[in-house]
């Protein structure tokens, strides 16, 4: 099945055209035209407008043309089906203005481009422009479904409390950077840490010399100050997570509130994103939440799973874990990655890690309190046989 994608924008757009093909290859394939020949051309407003007003006498640029090669509504497989040109230009604007992520979009216009070349023209009636935006809809929510992550969930271990107990008695031990490096080898996917403003636990010596050892990802959890901003700016970790943080709490109180803090916030990733450090936002699962955390710019969310962890009863249990389902989903449809944690424990995680649209789970406390009685390397293998069992 030849998809020909070509890309002359020069990479001005957040566009990567292997995914672009990848779901031009699915949609054909749900479309019975698995065999079918294909040529998608991305280009500015400025060249789509001369194509516009050539073909179509509009002297202005508009998202998505289609040229068929064929004429009918019953192609057969394994035919030249015609060229797709895009605008990336225009289709930035319009998912800004939609507020859906760009990549998203461009796939809800090869979708309306690819149903042009097979026949189907909301321009003729009614009828067909209804019967056209719902396979169009069909067809997205199939392809969505299609892009869940491959694999098993995976695990990330936060070493905070390591930490905690060294400066309880204001030494040199026990090391979390040690600690990470034992985490690593039992198959954590990466290293979490926290440097709070107070320094409670975590210290400067600490997340720098992790930044130099850990070799799968370090995700430094940071409050928005401008002293850790810059240190995160200089230490340039993996990724960030941006949490809530108050100087009385034992642990962080639950998710960050973005959409009271859009202009501060934009800021903020928008520094990160100049240092290519990825952001992530500490959320509640709460819908209005995650559609602040796409508008801001974050590439994760992280789902806050605390209220579901300390639910006293099974009803109010699957009440929370029915709102973490919802906003993971929501968070995936948006085109963020999506990960979870808070309060997890060994009973307690598998139900998350089942969920699809979550990708990978921090667990520090949990772990650490079984790693008293069982040692570091087991409790984190134990934990993570949990986590892959369900996921």
């Amino acid at each position: 099945m030849p998809v020909y994608i070509k890309n002359e924008t020069s990479g001005r757009h957040a566009l990567t055209v292997d995914k672009l093909k990848l779901s031009a290859d699915y949609i054909l394939q749900r479309c019975g035209h698995n065999e079918s020949e294909l040529s998608i051309l991305l280009v500015s407003d400025l060249a789509m407008q001369e194509l516009n007003r050539q073909y179509r006498n509009i002297n202005k640029p508009t998202n998505v043309l289609s040229f068929p090669m064929q004429e009918g509504k019953s192609l057969p497989n394994g035919v030249l089906l015609g060229d797709i040109v895009i605008s990336l230009d225009t289709a930035d604007s319009e998912a800004r203005q939609k507020r859906i992520p760009p990549r998203l979009y461009c796939n809800k216009l090869l979708i309306h481009g690819i149903l042009h070349l097979l026949g189907l023209d909301h321009e003729r009636s009614t009828q067909e422009e209804s019967n056209m935006q719902k396979k169009a809809e069909m067809l997205y929510n199939d392809l969505i479904q299609n892009e869940r992550r491959p694999g098993m969930t995976h695990l990330a271990i936060n070493v905070d409390h390591v930490a905690t107990l060294r400066q309880a008695r204001g030494i040199d031990e026990p090391d979390p950077v040690l600690a990470a490096g034992i985490c690593e080898l039992a198959g954590a996917a990466g290293i979490v840490v926290h440097l709070r403003e107070d320094r409670r636990h975590i210290q400067d010596r600490d997340v720098l010399l992790l930044r130099q050892t850990v070799k799968t990802k370090l995700n430094l959890e940071m409050g928005a100050t401008e002293e850790i901003i810059d240190i995160a700016l200089g230490l340039k970790p993996d990724m960030i997570t941006l949490v809530p943080e108050k100087r009385a709490e034992l642990t962080t109180e639950g998710g960050l509130d973005v959409a009271g803090q859009i202009t501060k916030l934009t800021k903020v990733i928008s520094q990160m994103q100049q240092e290519d450090i990825p952001v992530s936002l500490f959320i509640d699962p709460d819908f209005e939440q995650v559609q602040a955390s796409l508008d801001v710019g974050a590439t994760f969310v992280e789902i806050h799973t605390g209220r579901y962890c300390d639910a006293e009863n099974e009803k109010t249990m699957d009440h929370e874990f029915e709102l973490i389902a919802a906003a993971a989903d929501k968070a995936y449809g948006l085109g963020l990655r999506v990960y979870a944690g808070h309060g997890l424990n060994y009973l307690t995680t598998a139900r998350i890690a089942a969920l699809d649209a979550i990708e990978e789970l921090s667990i520090g406390h949990a772990v650490m309190a079984r790693a008293i009685m069982v040692g570091l390397d087991q409790a984190v293998r134990e934990m993570l046989s949990i986590v892959q069992s369900a996921g």
